[in-house]
């Protein structure tokens, strides 16, 4: 889990758009691209090259 406090300040480094955090898959996904972050021990790895790319 991801304190909700975390959660306001992230942001997606590729479009700088606001995130939540989905508990089922354990990403973090953006709102604006929908990039989709991952998240390992607990640590959100927001590098845009370890993101999977929305299905178009």
């Amino acid at each position: 889990m991801i304190d909700t406090k975390l959660l306001e300040i992230l942001a997606c480094p590729a479009c700088r758009g606001d995130v939540e955090y989905n508990t089922k898959d354990e990403k973090i996904i953006c709102t604006e691209c929908g990039l989709r972050y991952p998240v390992r021990d607990g640590i959100p790895v927001m590098l845009v090259d370890e993101a999977e790319r929305p299905a178009e």
